[in-house]
């Protein structure tokens, strides 16, 4: 059974949460309108930041996750992370650009950013799913419409652009399979 647990801060004095039961924050949670979804399931810990950009915005971890020190899950439409993952410290995971890729559009963004009105409506988004059992290496870098295989390993350092198998390691930028796990290793 879940806890229902405010949380405020400098960029959410609205939010809440839904913190599951033994989790604890040790990190930071923004969440930048009143109606976005974060929901955080039973004995996680999570040392990074999570922030959720608009309203239908939907970060949902599950059971037994750990998020590193200094990583930082940025949801601006859906991202889900299973139960019994492991992200190590300064990954980022984002499921949007974050800004347009045309010139014209990003003119005067940092002047929206200042003011708190960022208009999201130019940038391209795309879930991200990273499945159970799944261990995602420090300062690894997961990008829009990835998702990440049941119990798949993400070298340290890597750039995932493309989905990756279950069960496999990939590396590299971009990431890439190196090998499949083999059974004993699963």
């Amino acid at each position: 059974m879940s806890l229902l647990t405010k949380i405020m801060g400098k960029f959410a004095p609205h939010l809440v949460a839904e913190i599951g039961k033994n989790t604890k924050i040790k990190g930071r949670i923004e969440c930048r309108h009143p109606s976005a979804i974060i929901n955080i399931g039973e004995d996680s810990l999570v040392t990074g930041v999570l922030v959720a950009e608009v309203a239908n915005s939907q970060l949902i971890i599950g059971n037994r996750v750990f998020i590193g020190g200094h990583s930082l899950i940025d949801c601006l439409g859906k991202i889900t992370i299973e139960d019994d993952v492991l992200i190590s410290y300064q990954v980022i995971i984002m499921d949007s650009d974050n800004h347009s890729i045309r010139a014209s559009e990003r003119v005067g963004d940092l002047k929206r950013w200042q003011n708190q009105q960022y208009d999201w409506k130019h940038i391209q988004s795309a879930p991200v799913v990273i499945r159970s059992k799944a261990w995602i290496g420090a300062r690894a870098i997961i990008t829009k419409g990835v998702e990440i295989g049941e119990g798949a390993i993400v070298a340290a350092g890597s750039v995932v652009t493309k989905n990756v198998p279950s069960y496999t390691i990939v590396g590299g930028n971009p990431a890439r399979v190196i090998r499949e796990l083999n059974a004993d290793e699963r």
